[in-house]
This record gives C-alpha cells, structure tokens and sequence, in this order.
C-alpha cells in the first residue's frame, strides 16, 4: 500500500453546537487533496481530537472520508488507544467501513513496558489485514516506543511504517535497522527535513492544512538532491512549524491550526471542550504569521 510522502493529520470540523458538520468535512477533504496536494489523509487521529469523538462519531467519520475522497487519496483511520481490546474492535469496525490504513498511537497514560507495546500492536496487527503505522509520540503519551520495539514490530507484515516524534538519532536506528519497504515518517512538521536527510520517508503532518504545496516542494528538492533548495524551503516554513503550537506559548493542537484555517477562508468551527479556541493575543499572532 503506498500512502505518499506528505500525509495530512486532519482536523474534524464541527458546527457551533459542537457536532461534526458533515459539509465542512467534506470541503476540507477536497481542499486538502486538491489545494494542499495531500497523498492520505488521517481521520480520527489527535489532530481530530479523537478522544471526544464518539465510535460511532469516528465511524461515520471513516465511511464518510472513504465515500467522498472516492479514491482520490488514502484514508488512514486513527483507531489506536490504551484498551487494547477496544482498539482492536474499532480498528475491525474501520476496515469494514472500507479505509485504507490504520494509524496506532502508543497507549497513553497506562505506560506499559517495552513487552506490552509489542504485545499491544502485535495483537491488533493480528486483527485486521489493514496494513498498520505505528504513532510514537512520548510527549503526549508517557512512553517511547524504543527503536529495538519499533524494529521487533516491522517484522509484522502488515506493521508498514513508523509516525515517529522521537530524536533523530531514534529515527536513524530504525532507518538502518529496518527490513526493506518500512517506511519512517516524522511526526513533527519542523523535523521533515532533518528526518529525510537520516533516511525517513516523508511527514504525516499538521502544517500541511495550511502550507501543503510548499511541504510537498520541500520533499521533492530534497528529493532531487538540492540541498540549498530544501533548506531555504526549510527555513522560510519553520515560523509556520513553530507558530501552530506555539503562538507565542504553548498551544495544544488543534486548537491553532482550526483557526489558522479559517483565516484561510476554509471553516472548520472550534473545538470541544477541554480544549478551547484561541484567545485574542493568540489569535492576533496566527494572523501575523499568515499575514
């Protein structure tokens, strides 16, 4: 299954009652493939703030993605969490509601040990014929999912890939290590290029809602062997990078990028509680950075 080297994290869009609207949902995926030059697109990950998404909000999220993208890009589900049991039901309900991929976050907060991830993914890897991309992100989870765990996991067959926010150093043990065909994706957009020039495969990125075609340039020069391109494509996005999570503090995602968007003109609504919108100072520094 190839699903490209820039894949985009989405948002979910929501009314003003808080409930997912169903039209800005699909503007957004016609927009992020046909503006924003999007090779896959992940439902339901924690850029779709899928803790308050309901199974059967997320769902109906996958048969919608997979109906109206009609195979224009990859749809990946975000079907992971800390119950392994429930991540293997939810994953199974996805691949009856036809997607193309699956995308397992580390469980958070229970921080098992490096035994019980293997076991944790092996036991949904063996659950579905989805080819599955394991998501290591420490700072929101609690743990790391070792490079030693990530290369025990890429002997799995269906275990494709990597979403990895780790160090490079983590990343090249895994690149070097890896069997032939497993892909290493960053999963921090100001890392896309320090993780190509190791070895990695492309970004699933947040960013890409906004600057998409200029990632895609960054990949392609790097890509083409212009250095010098890549790194003044790098450095002329890294306030992007920075400014969706930090404006100017520490914002949780996706709370800067939903508003980001709508100064794009495309209207995702806001975000459900405990998260909340930006506030006027942050909201005055997006505008600048956008501006």
């Amino acid at each position: 299954m190839e699903f490209g080297r820039l894949i985009t994290a989405m948002v979910t869009p929501f009314d003003g009652d808080g409930h997912i609207d169903w039209q800005k949902t699909g503007q957004l995926i016609d927009y992020l493939i046909e503006e924003q030059q999007s090779d896959s697109l992940v439902v339901s990950g924690t850029t779709g703030e899928s803790p308050t998404l309901s199974d059967e909000e997320k769902l109906e999220l996958f048969r919608f993605a997979v109906k109206h993208a009609n195979g224009r890009c990859k749809i990946i589900a975000g079907t992971g969490s800390n119950n392994t049991a429930h991540s293997i039901h939810l994953t199974q309900d996805a691949e009856a509601a036809g997607v193309d991929g699956i995308l397992l976050v580390a469980p958070y907060y229970n921080r098992p040990s490096q035994e019980g991830l293997f076991q944790h993914f092996k036991a949904i890897a063996e659950a579905t014929t989805l080819p599955i991309i394991l998501y290591n992100v420490e700072g929101r989870t609690g743990v790391n999912i070792s490079a030693d765990t990530t290369l025990r996991l890429a002997q799995i067959d269906n275990i494709i890939a990597t979403k990895d926010c780790a160090n490079t150093e983590q990343l090249s043990q895994i690149i070097s290590g890896a069997p032939e065909g497993f892909r290493v994706y960053s999963g921090d957009d100001s890392a896309t290029l320090p993780s190509l020039a190791v070895g990695g495969y492309g970004i699933i990125s947040v960013a890409s809602h906004i600057v998409g075609v200029q990632m895609k340039e960054l990949i392609q020069a790097h890509l083409d062997g212009n250095v010098q391109e890549a790194a003044r494509i790098n450095g002329m996005l890294l306030p992007v990078f920075k400014g969706l999570f930090y404006c100017p503090h520490p914002v949780p995602n996706p709370v800067a990028v939903k508003y980001a968007l709508g100064l794009k003109g495309v209207s995702v609504g806001g975000v459900r509680l405990p998260l909340v919108t930006v506030n006027e100072a942050e909201a005055a520094f997006l505008r600048n950075l956008l501006a």
